[in-house]
């Protein structure tokens, strides 16, 4: 999903916001021979995601930069590591810094956070996953972020797969267990054959009446742990059972242990911090 379009655009478009009528301190300042040698550098351990977002922002200050030894994407870094190396006219160095930096900071946080949950599920059959809490217009980042540190992207956005929630059984009338059961038989009929269809649920009572119309999956949300253990056994691998709502470090073990399939984690992309990255000149 991180494709050249989306990279070229973000690009561009955080280029223009930090530099709308040019950088005025280096056209001012910096004499246009000048040459400048930069390292980016590690100042904590994280995952690396961003490479490909580095070398564009770089390329679009100034095509005539180089950049080299960019570290592989996905793949840890300690603290103080050099992780890719910069070389060209100082100006456009200089420019592009700030963006090359905010872009890696947050898409390596993401990373790093995501490389957290997944191994604190690593002694379990849970797969963690993103969802749609992300950034406005960089989605694209933070999702290929998220894979870049172990992590499953949910559906990247409403038009990948029907999910029916609360308030989309409100609006079909579903009021009770026939009614929720006919209004998902419907759109099963209506729906293409390969399409997804997960529903949610917040009470174990409504389980059997959503399994009844034969969905893909049924999203458990914030169920306690001992809830999600006899969900798991109501659902018994007649849909992919997915535990959702307010998973942290310090309850997804215990939930990837009631035996559900997938955890969609908000937090990875909208409660990451940006890592600690540097430009540092020769």
């Amino acid at each position: 999903m991180l494709t050249r379009q989306t990279i070229e655009t973000v690009v561009q478009a955080a280029l223009v916001e930090d530099a709308p009528w040019g950088d005025l301190t280096v056209e001012l300042a910096i004499p246009e021979a000048v040459r400048l040698g930069a390292r980016l550098t590690a100042r904590e351990r994280g995952v690396f995601a961003g490479g490909a977002l580095l070398l564009e922002t770089f390329r679009q200050a100034d095509p005539r930069i180089e950049v080299r030894a960019v570290h592989p994407e996905g793949r840890p870094f300690a603290a103080g590591e050099v992780l890719a190396r910069i070389d060209g006219p100082a100006r456009g160095v200089l420019t592009g810094e700030r963006v090359a930096l905010n872009l890696l900071q947050r898409m390596s946080g993401i990373a790093t956070l995501t490389e957290r949950f997944v191994a604190a599920v690593a002694h379990t059959g849970a797969r963690i996953a993103d969802t749609r809490k992300t950034t406005p217009g960089l989605r694209a980042l933070e999702k290929h972020a998220v894979r870049a540190g172990g992590g499953a992207n949910h559906r990247f956005g409403l038009s990948d797969a029907i999910m029916v929630k609360d308030n989309h059984l409100a609006a079909l009338g579903a009021v009770d267990a026939a009614s929720t059961t006919e209004a998902l038989r419907g759109l099963r009929a209506r729906a293409g054959h390969t399409t997804s269809i997960i529903v949610e649920v917040d009470r174990l009572d409504q389980i059997d009446a959503v399994l009844a119309a034969a969905p893909t999956g049924i999203l458990l949300d914030n169920f306690s742990t001992e809830d999600l253990v006899r969900a798991v056994a109501i659902i018994d691998g007649r849909a992919v059972a997915e535990a959702s709502g307010g998973v942290t470090l310090d309850t997804v073990a215990a939930i990837a242990e009631t035996g559900v399939d997938v955890i969609s984690v908000g937090q990875l992309t909208h409660g990451a911090r940006a890592l600690d990255l540097g430009l540092d000149a020769d």
